[in-house]
Formats: C-alpha cells, structure tokens, sequence
C-alpha cells in the first residue's frame, strides 16, 4: 500500500516545527521561528471580538468579505497610489503562505520553471514541488545578499513563466533596491513572466523604502502582490492574508483556492480590515520598536562574538558562526537549545535541497527573530555568552 505520493518526497517537517518543539521540550528562548510574543493592537482584537459576538460566524465570502476587500485596496492606494478594484482585483486567503499556494497552482503548469531568490521561505520548495513546477534559484550571498542580476538574468529559459519574488526579503533582511527592482521588472517584460512578490514585510523596512514591484512601469498587469496581517498587526495565529493583481491573475488564484480552502475566517476579517485603517501613528511605532529591538539583538549577538549582517527589513538579523568555532549552521541550531537554552534557524534549510551540504552557501549562517519583548532579547544573549 502506498502511504505518500511523491508530490511530497523529501519534504520532511519544516525546520519551524522542529525547532519550536526543541523549545518546548527543552524550555529554551525561541528566537527561531518568526512570531512575536505579545498580541497586536487592542482595537483589533475588540473588532475581532465584536463580529463574533455580532454573528460573523459562518462561511465568508469565497473572495473574502467585501470590507476587508475593500480596506486592503485602500491600502494600496494610501501607501502606493496603487489603484485595486476591491471587487475584481482582491483575494482574502488563509494567510500568505495560502495566497502563495493558491496562486503557484492557479497559474504555474506541471514542468514550468519559476525563478526564485535563495534562500528563500520554505514554503516555495513545497508548493512548487507540488505543484510540479522546476525552481531555478538565483542567490543571494552573505554578506551583503545583494541581487545579482547577471545571475537572474541568466536564469531565465524557453520555460520560464514567473518569478517568485520576497522583499523585504526572509530570512537574509534584505530590502531590494530600486535598481534591483528594477532589473527584475525587466527581466519580467522582456520574456512575458508573471511575478509573484511575496510582501508580507512591507511594512518591516529601516531606513529604507519598501516599493512594491507592481508600482514599475508594465508590472502591474502581470503582478500578484501578497500580504497578510500576521507580520503587520502581531497577529500570526490568525492567518489573514490577502492578494491584489489584475482580474486575471486574481481570478486564476481564486481558482485554486476555492478547492484549498474554500473562505478563510470570518470574523476575523472584519478585525483585519480595522488593522489596516490604523492611522500612521501605529505603523510608525510598530516600525520603531522593531528597530530598536533589531539594534538590540544585533548588539547582543556582536559582544557574543559572532560576525552579524543588520537586516534593512523583516524581523530577522543573520549571524555567521564561524568566528566562534562552529561550521554547521544545522548542527550548531539543533545542539544549541541543550547547550544554553536558545533556539534559532539554519539558513542551509533555506537554500536549494539539491545542493551539495559542501557548497551550500547557508551551511555557517543562523537566522535569529527579534519580534520579542526586550527582556527575552536579554536573557537569549545573556545565555548564548555561555558559548
């Protein structure tokens, strides 16, 4: 009897679950996986709390509910001066992860390739294996993880049809630039591809401007943008997530996740819709306190005696182990819990699984989260001293 189709071959459990159970079994300091350790903005809770109680309780709409639709293309136009038709060119889903699935399979066919930038967000290898598609991974390599654009030029072949793009880029930090942008978008017009951006840190820059591809000349039209309210609003458990694009693209996505999902939560859409109406205030402070905790961990790590590459954006900072002694990024994460009570990320878990272990560019580098309270960042130092 056949117990796993090959869809799934060498998929294992995401490096997440492994690492957030070594936490819990070992009562270790979670830096690793990438949720915060207090709860986002009252409002949003009382809204959430207020279309349960006012009956939001049944299946929403397959596209999502009509407000939230509309809030996320207010969005748009407020922070990009992006234009959305809330009733043709949005799409609510189970979280981003979900709108990335949906849309991989709505659009890709079995045997297309895809471009995408490495290392890169686990969820891409599955979702393109699955959907039978071939990943061409083009790397970004410490310890500045600029684009290269030769690289990403050279890519592309008779098969290419997207570009599965992440910026503000996880797990490297990376904020691509405007000439990088811009490179990709021409990549993308000069062979017809479809991008993907995955902006679920848009709002998670320092220093630096986030641009969505789509606000280029001629991206538009072949753009799926997708967000979530997880990162933005602290509320990762809810898995609220959103796409916008042309009719098109929207609706090839909606496509498969009518079959996925189906509708995602109800009454915590309404809530999300609220978030997204927050005035700048909010967006700022948020902004700036994960800066200041983005400095703080980034100090810490430094004094530990580690070489630390200070991320333009996400909540995530990378360190190379190497001038502690240790080679293995993997090895060094999946020992470090017993050794001083810390959990953190390999990067190798997120480059191509066809790399040779020797030539993985990932192998001595470690992501660590720092969308926790300060004195978490300080007892997760004060044990990794211990080193």
């Amino acid at each position: 009897m056949r117990t796993q189709s090959s869809r799934i071959d060498g998929l294992g459990t995401t490096i997440f679950a492994r690492m957030s159970a070594l936490a819990a079994s070992t009562g270790a300091v979670n830096l690793g996986q990438g949720f915060p350790d207090t709860d986002g903005p009252d409002a949003v809770i009382d809204a959430a709390v207020a279309a349960l109680r006012g009956g939001a309780n049944q299946y929403a709409p397959g596209p999502g509910v009509p407000d939230l639709r509309l809030a996320v293309a207010e969005h748009q136009r407020r922070w990009y001066g992006l234009e959305v038709d809330p009733e043709t060119e949005v799409a609510v889903t189970t979280g981003a992860t979900e709108a990335i699935a949906a849309a991989v399979l709505g659009i890709v066919e079995a045997g297309d390739e895809v471009i995408v930038l490495e290392p890169y967000y686990d969820s891409y290898v599955a979702v393109l294996q699955m959907a039978g598609a071939v990943r061409r991974p083009v790397t970004l390599r410490a310890p500045d993880f600029r684009l290269p654009v030769d690289e990403l030029r050279a890519a592309v072949t008779p098969r290419t049809t997207a570009i599965l793009l992440n910026t503000p880029h996880n797990p490297t930090g990376t904020v691509l630039t405007p000439d990088e942008l811009a490179a990709v978008a021409q990549v993308a017009r000069d062979h017809d591809l479809v991008v993907i951006s995955d902006e679920v840190y848009e709002h998670l820059t320092f220093d630096v401007t986030h641009v969505p591809i789509a606000t280029l000349p001629g991206m538009r039209e072949r753009t799926l943008t997708i967000s979530s309210g997880g990162k933005t609003f602290s509320f990762t458990g809810w898995k609220v997530g959103w796409a916008t694009g042309p009719e098109s693209l929207v609706r090839s996505l909606l496509g498969a996740k009518q079959f996925l999902t189906f509708t995602s939560g109800a009454p915590l859409q309404p809530a999300i819709a609220a978030a997204l109406r927050l005035d700048d205030d909010y967006f700022a402070s948020f902004t700036d306190g994960m800066r200041a905790r983005r400095d703080q961990l980034c100090a810490g790590l430094a004094d530990v005696g580690f070489d630390v590459v200070v991320p333009d954006g996400t909540y995530f900072a990378t360190t190379d182990i190497r001038p502690l002694g240790f080679e293995d990024g993997l090895e060094f994460c999946l020992a470090l819990p017993e050794r001083v009570g810390v959990v953190a990320v390999p990067h190798q878990v997120f480059h191509d699984p066809d790399t040779p272990l020797e030539d993985n560019p990932g192998r001595p580098l470690v992501r660590w989260a720092f969308c926790k309270r300060p004195d978490v960042i300080d007892e997760a130092v004060r044990r990794l001293a211990a080193l």
